[in-house]
């Protein structure tokens, strides 16, 4: 990918317009619109944005193009072992079928009831500490942070410690220093707590990976830890800001609240997670890829070694896919939709997010009725500095 930037370049992810904290950046419609791509400034790097939903279609699909990218946001140099979103197919397939059997519809339909008594509990303890309360901290954190904790094997104690290291690699401003520090302390956490599975296996996916693959040879040590760090990241990282910006969103827009709320229809419940999924799209600049030889995406030429950025909120808002981009309308059918992006790289976890949203979002709504924002949405700190969008604190009352 090229490191040469032109400093005119337009800075990827786009500022959002505030008076529309839902919407992606205002210029990304011109950007669709207009022929060939988008060049942009992606962590100082020169790479082609791909806005539009059928070029991203292409670009995720055609094996021209390829996902073996340096990662912008693990930071763990050149040596660092292989985690399998920057796989290319066979070797990804291999990995991410070690990992498969632990986020199957089955598996998760079996965590349910458990997610289900998560949500319900945490509402508990926010009732009984009063209102307001912060939703992020006491609700939309804990529940995929305690939910991945117990699928990995990872001590649910140490979930502040992940956080923090989450939150100055998931950081657009960090340091190049602080992000190595924190790659470092999370890598070695990680490293230490496989030799521990070692010693002492549970029944959880880190211990089974120890078990299954790591005596084969088939894992490093190394492997197993920094694929545990992807896992564990998105899990929590995700799911979180999902529920919280998703609660928001439907907050500013209560027919929508009304009609999820009031509903005990599950396929309603699933359909109004996919709309929210579409409609926020808050993966926005994370899904990196490289062309391995000359390919033409959208009209516009792509040299082989050229990096591109696939703009996934530009892409649910096109359009060309569906009507009314820039409304919410939970009835909508929306299947399709790129939040958890495209082809064989598509979100590993999508079911266990689904899951925990039909789970937490109507849960939240009727057991708080009068769920309302305690600050004006002008003072609400959006997460435009981090490379998953959300909310940074939501205060809300009841």
């Amino acid at each position: 990918m090229s490191t040469e930037t032109n400093t005119d370049l337009p800075v990827f992810p786009g500022d959002r317009d505030p008076r529309r904290p839902f919407d992606p950046a205002p210029e990304y419609a011109q950007w669709r619109a207009t022929d060939g791509l988008r060049r942009v400034n992606w962590h100082g790097q020169e790479v082609w944005a791909v806005s539009r939903y059928e070029d991203i279609k292409v670009a995720m699909t055609d094996p021209r193009v390829s996902a073996d990218v340096p990662s912008q946001q693990a930071g763990g140099g050149a040596n660092a072992p292989q985690v399998f979103p920057r796989m290319d197919d066979p070797e990804h397939a291999r990995l991410r079928r070690m990992l498969t059997k632990d986020f199957t519809v089955r598996r998760v339909q079996a965590m349910r009831p458990e997610i289900e008594r998560m949500a319900n509990n945490f509402i508990d303890e926010m009732i009984s500490e009063g209102s307001p309360a912060d939703l992020v901290q006491a609700y939309a954190l804990p529940i995929p942070s305690l939910v991945i904790s117990l699928l990995l094997g990872v001590p649910y104690t140490d979930h502040r410690f992940f956080q923090d290291v989450t939150s100055v690699l998931m950081s657009r401003t960090a340091t190049e220093e602080e992000r190595l520090k924190a790659n470092v302390a999370i890598f070695g956490y990680l490293t230490d707590l496989v030799a521990e599975k070692e010693r002492e296996p549970d029944d959880a996916l880190i211990s089974r990976l120890v078990r299954e693959y790591l005596a084969t040879g088939e894992l490093t040590r190394e492997t197993i830890a920094m694929n545990g760090f992807i896992l564990l990241n998105a899990g929590h990282e995700t799911t979180a800001n999902m529920i919280a910006l998703g609660t928001l969103a439907l907050l500013e827009n209560p027919d929508e609240l009304a009609r999820l709320r009031d509903t005990d229809d599950p396929k309603v419940v699933a359909n109004a997670v996919e709309e929210l999924l579409r409609y926020l799209t808050i993966v926005h600049s994370l899904v990196a890829r490289v062309a391995k030889e000359d390919i033409e995406i959208g009209g516009q030429l792509v040299r082989a070694g050229e990096g591109l950025i696939m703009n996934l909120p530009a892409a649910n808002r096109d359009p060309a896919f569906v009507g009314d981009p820039d409304g919410l309308d939970l009835d909508r059918n929306t299947r399709g939709h790129m939040a958890f992006g495209h082809g064989v790289h598509q979100c590993l976890g999508q079911v266990l997010a689904r899951a925990e949203l039909e789970i937490a979002l109507p849960t939240l709504l009727r057991r708080l009725p009068d769920l309302r924002p305690a600050v004006p949405i002008e003072q609400i700190r959006f997460r435009n500095d981090m490379s998953i969008y959300g909310v940074h604190e939501l205060p809300v009352a009841w």
